[in-house]
């Protein structure tokens, strides 16, 4: 008999009016808007109707991700978890600047000269220990990981190097299985769900 293998959603928060506006957040706690609370919902009517399993779900504690982690985790009766490992890279300066503020600012090449920014390392290295961690606590169980875009990028790197590197959507679905020493992915970057009109 072999046992259940690991399975991760994971999920990028919906979207905020910084988000529109095109402003870099990080750790700044911006909440999500009108449309990302939308957008959360429609993620919840999907997992409810594929029925996944999922047992529960782990969240960064900015507001974002929690309440889109709430909206889901009401929809589907589960636990919700938060950890500040799970929280967006920290961009320093850069924090709460359009675009055009950065080139201005920092040039094209911003994103390696933000002074006091999080760097790939840490930010790789925090959610590396969260999923350790969690693994060795959820052996064979199915979970959703709600995070933030920048953060997720790495981690989907990390753990799987062949994936499309797509800017990631907001409310977008991921799932991953663990199988031996890796991960595979079975779905990426998926919003599926935003278009279904279904009330």
């Amino acid at each position: 008999m072999t046992s259940a293998l690991t399975r991760i959603g994971w999920i990028r928060h919906g979207v905020t009016e910084w988000n529109r506006q095109g402003k870099i957040q990080g750790v700044t706690d911006i909440p999500l808007s009108l449309e990302g609370t939308r957008q959360a919902r429609k993620l919840a009517d999907r997992l409810e109707r594929e029925q996944g399993g999922w047992q529960g779900i782990a969240c960064s504690d900015l507001a974002r991700a929690s309440k889109t982690a709430e909206i889901i985790a009401e929809r589907l009766g589960i636990p919700v978890v938060r950890d500040s490992r799970l929280r967006e890279r920290s961009f320093g300066e850069a924090e709460g600047t359009t675009h055009e503020e950065r080139i201005a600012r920092w040039g094209q090449d911003w994103r390696r000269l933000v002074p006091d920014q999080e760097s790939d390392e840490r930010v790789t290295a925090r959610g590396l220990s969260f999923l350790e961690e969690f693994v060795k606590r959820h052996p064979g169980e199915a979970w959703l990981v709600v995070t933030h875009g920048s953060f997720l990028a790495r981690m989907l790197h990390a753990l799987c190097r062949d994936l499309e590197d797509a800017h990631l959507l907001n409310v977008s679905l991921t799932v991953m299985e663990k199988r031996g020493d890796g991960w595979v992915s079975l779905l990426h970057n998926c919003t599926a769900h935003l278009n279904d009109d279904t009330p």
